[in-house]
């Protein structure tokens, strides 16, 4: 065994040695050299059988908990790598120590085992108990910041009250509920009432391409939830059983990249009457490119909407090969106009679809406008032989909208080729990643605001803003909305002009990479609040492992990294951070306007990405989606061929190593904030998300430890004073309470959870829903189940229901 020990030991010194000297060299951290020649002499004297070698050891050990100490402090999951690996050798000297020779003394033999086992259980004290410490942190003053604030006018026509009318409750997008029946007190009771299953599950050929991410409806007695391939079903409220279900029949060959529907619209006809099939209506949008409009009480298709219940938004676009064009969120209706954006297969060529936005009458199906921002001129298709302007910035994720204004806000996103800017056009330049205010009647931009400058970081945005009231300079409320950025900042502007209500200052960043004059010399950041931490470090650098940590801190070094908008680089790989899921991505954030309490859950990972040349690529044989059907595959944005510009992109998503999968910076990975409306202060922070489905290898280490897992799908706040969220990888749905940050409930979902649930009231009874349905990118379970939970019902209210 000595002689074992030892050898691993001589080898694991020498890998450190090497790769110590290589960080050195870089101008790196000076740990790992000396301690692989302290490993290496431990290890030859242990093979040895030598009573030195265990001291050595030791002695190394407490040197390296003094680094990690002076480098981390008490941040548990930041001594993993720095003491993990360390302390497991430790256990082996100890164990080994009984059989080593040339002990002088009696003491030394139980000296050794004491010393080593105190300085495991110290070790151990600071990185687990630290790690699950790692609760939300509360500001002092906040309940008196809660208590001052009042209910806020909600523009949307949609009174839902017990129900949950749109994607985002109303399309003020607050995701807010004022059913309390529910709250911290009684939380811990919530259970199960009822589990629905869709049945859309993936075959083998679409099964890396999965994301159940709807957030169904509830009008009256019925829930509206779609599923991946858009097959819309209706179940009862207080059941969960099915009433009806209608498939568009989307063929396979249109699955995009994600396999998605995030939700439905619901729309009642003014003045229509109520026994007349479709007097109200669903409407979905489908892969293949389709509006479709069922009736909301039987899913019979709507035969005066378009052509047999549907139109077709690809009219005018040209060619788009399946996955290249698709709808995955739902339509905004304001003013009777359906509002349709779509999502375009990114980072394939330039000459990609349009990201037209369209404008269709609610009754009739009838194309009222079109903006297209290369024809701004143009609110009709365009002529027989011409198409929509191709490779314009697009909106695939939810707008938000303003009846009284009549204005629909749009969060667009970048021009096809993310990550090149050399061919965008001006009016690309002006309008990509930019929240624009159209209006409805004549479908033509009102204002825009523009949140990155000539993006080439795929900073698109893909937050649904949040309407609010806000005070202006003068004190006085004004119409207001939230606008969360995937670069973290949030901006808070005046809806009626863009302008912003918090400062927007221009800030010099860094220049250079493969097309310096394209990039702009400012960028907008926000004084109201940002998601963001602070640039990275080498000391941020993670892993499993010492050696993990070491390749971390190598390739961190030898990266371009000038910290946020470090341009794209050819040369050597650059460090995009926060990468391109966020920041907050399309969960967007919720709204408590009773509290005047803004929750924004958050992603915190850094991308490690390279432009690769044209000819390297084609080696490669990286090529659109339609060319090279099967050959891509992974993250989105790992060889992506950006067919039409010069460079290919390959994107290590969240930057993970190659070896054990682990993700190079150090955790939280993702957590959730409250944040104080009126000043923008942070009332509390917490990891989100624990690390019992993560561990080395792709193997769950089922710990429950706090340790912030990145999340996608949003939160709901009520009135009751709980934030309901999955989103998290750990597969569990949880209860907040509002004012602490504290988890009170919990429960694991039988998939994924990458999904914003809502909250509604059937008989009596306040519901909570959720649909768990994994998601490939995340790499969760993938599943078809709709779980709803609610307190248990007392003996006589059942009966009272039964009797109904």
């Amino acid at each position: 065994m000595a002689l074992l020990l030892g050898a691993v030991m001589i080898v694991i010194g020498i890998v450190l040695a090497i790769g110590g000297a290589w960080l050195i060299a870089l101008g790196g951290s000076f740990y790992y050299l000396p301690s692989g020649i302290a490993l290496i002499l431990s290890g030859y004297l242990l093979a040895r059988r030598r009573a030195e070698g265990a001291w050595l050891y030791s002695l190394l050990f407490l040197v390296t908990v003094a680094w990690a100490w002076w480098e981390v402090g008490s941040d548990g999951w930041a001594l993993v790598p720095r003491t993990v690996g360390p302390a497991v050798l430790l256990i082996c000297v100890i164990l080994l120590a009984p059989t080593l020779r040339a002990y002088r003394h009696a003491f030394e033999l139980p000296a050794t085992i004491a010393v080593g086992t105190l300085m495991l259980v110290g070790t151990g004290y600071l990185m687990f108990v630290s790690s699950n410490a790692a609760a939300a942190v509360s500001v002092p003053g906040m309940a008196a910041s809660m208590a001052a604030s009042s209910a806020m006018n909600d523009p949307s026509p949609l009174k839902a009250g017990a129900d949950w009318p749109a994607y985002g409750r109303s399309y003020s997008a607050r995701r807010y509920s004022p059913l309390d029946q529910i709250n911290p007190k009684n939380v811990s009771q919530l259970t199960r009432a009822w589990v629905f299953h869709t049945g859309d599950l993936p075959s083998d050929e679409t099964q890396n391409n999965y994301g159940a991410e709807t957030t169904p409806l509830k009008v009256g007695n019925l829930l509206y939830v779609c599923t991946p391939k858009n097959i819309l079903i209706a179940v009862e409220a207080s059941t969960g059983k099915q009433r009806w279900r209608y498939d568009p029949r989307v063929p396979d060959a249109f699955i995009p990249y994600t396999a998605a529907c995030r939700g439905v619209t619901y729309f009642a006809v003014p003045d229509a009457d109520p026994a007349q099939l479709c007097a109200t209506r669903v409407f979905e949008g489908t892969l293949d490119g389709r509006l479709v409009a069922v009736d909301a009480e039987s899913g019979k298709p709507c035969m005066s909407f378009g052509y047999g219940g549907q139109v077709d938004t690809a009219t005018g676009i040209g060619r788009h090969d399946p996955g290249m064009y698709s709808i995955t969120s739902p339509p905004t209706i304001v003013r009777g106009v359906v509002v349709v954006g779509h999502q375009i297969l990114d980072g394939q060529k330039r000459d990609a679809p349009s990201g037209v936005i369209q404008g269709y009458d609610a009754i009739s199906g009838k194309l009222r406008w079109a903006w297209d921002m290369a024809r701004p001129d143009g609110a009709a298709p365009p002529a027989l032989g011409e198409t929509y302007s191709r490779g314009t910035p697009n909106m695939w994720t939810t707008a938000s909208g303003d009846e009284q204004l009549g204005l629909v806000y749009l969060p667009l996103g970048v021009s096809a080729v993310d990550y090149w800017s050399g061919s965008r056009s001006e009016v690309e330049k002006q309008y990509a990643t930019s929240l624009v205010a159209i209006d409805v009647t004549s479908g033509k931009p009102a204002w825009h605001f523009q949140t990155v400058h000539n993006d080439v970081w795929d900073y698109d945005l893909g937050s649904q803003a949040t309407l609010a009231e806000f005070p202006d300079k003068t004190g006085q409320s004004v119409p207001a909305l939230v606008l969360p950025s995937k670069r973290g900042d949030i901006f808070v502007l005046d809806r009626r002009t863009g302008e912003p209500l918090v400062g927007v200052e221009e800030r010099p960043v860094p220049q250079g990479g493969v097309e310096p004059k394209e990039r702009a010399k400012t960028q907008p950041f926000s004084s109201y609040h940002t998601l963001r931490r602070p640039d990275l470090t080498e000391r941020d650098m993670w892993g499993i492992s010492p050696i993990d940590q070491m390749v971390c801190r190598i390739q961190f070094r030898r990266a371009d990294y000038q910290g946020m908008f470090t341009p794209p680089s050819a040369t050597r790989h650059w460090i995009e951070y926060p990468g391109y899921n966020g920041g907050s991505d399309w969960g967007g954030v919720a709204l408590d306007p009773v509290r005047g309490i803004l929750v924004a859950n958050y992603n915190d990972m850094p991308n490690y990405n390279r432009l690769v040349p044209r000819d390297e690529a084609n080696r490669r044989g990286w090529a659109p989606r339609e060319q090279a059907r099967g050959t891509i595959g992974g993250p989105e944005g790992a060889g992506d061929p950006q067919q039409g510009a010069p460079y290919a992109i390959n994107v290590n998503a969240g930057w993970r190593l190659p070896f054990t999968g682990m993700l190079c910076k150090q955790p939280p990975y993702g957590g959730i904030r409250a944040i104080d409306l009126k000043s923008g202060k942070t009332l509390w922070d917490r990891p989100l998300g624990l690390a019992r489905t993560n561990g080395p290898f792709g193997i769950p280490s089922m710990l429950p430890i706090r340790i912030g897992t990145p999340n996608n799908g949003g939160s709901v706040v009520t009135a009751g004073g709980l934030v309901f969220i999955a989103a998290a990888t750990d597969n569990l749905i949880r209860a907040i309470d509002i004012r602490t940050g504290k988890t009170v409930w919990s429960d694991t979902l039988p998939a994924g959870g990458q999904a914003t649930p809502m909250t509604y009231e059937a008989d009596g009874r306040q519901y909570l829903v959720i649909m768990a349905g994994g998601h490939h990118f995340m790499e969760t379970p993938i599943g078809d189940a709709v779980v709803a939970y609610a307190l248990p019902q007392s003996p006589a209210a059942t009966t009272r229901r039964e009797a109904q």
